[in-house]
């Protein structure tokens, strides 16, 4: 796996809402959630409810896409990421870690009672037109 370009990494952490969209049985659904970035494993991190129509169709097909966008309407500063992934629920080691900096970025969370999931990367596909109109930066896992 070659290294996730920095401008990625710092767009994704500049953010904190993502567009998770799946598709199950020709039915796509699209949810926005709250998420954490951990670099190290390569995952964006957020909670969701089990009975949730996004997680119920990641359970039947776990590659799901996404974006993070920065809205403005200043076509020169148009900053955002598309990716693909695999969506799993979070258990053992990796659950410590996750939960952890999740309720760091939004200790509301404490309060709820739900899942933690992640996406997994495989595709990264950054658009930042401050490089260059339509200027794009790719990452394949």
């Amino acid at each position: 796996m070659h290294t996730i370009d920095p401008r990625i990494i710092e767009f994704i952490n500049e953010h904190h809402v993502l567009t998770l969209a799946t598709c199950l049985a020709n039915e796509p659904w699209c949810a926005n959630c709250f998420y954490v970035y951990l670099e190290k494993e390569n995952a964006f991190i957020f909670t969701s409810d089990m009975k949730t129509k996004h997680v119920q169709d990641s359970l039947q097909q776990s590659m799901v896409a996404g974006s993070v966008v920065l809205e403005t309407n200043m076509i020169g500063k148009i900053r955002g990421l598309q990716f693909q992934g695999e969506m799993i629920r979070l258990e053992d080691g990796m659950l410590n870690v996750a939960k952890k900096a999740y309720l760091k970025r939004f200790p509301v969370a404490m309060l709820m009672k739900t899942t933690l999931w992640a996406v997994k990367p495989v595709l990264l596909k950054y658009t930042d037109n401050r490089l260059g109109f339509g200027k794009k930066l790719l990452w394949e896992s």
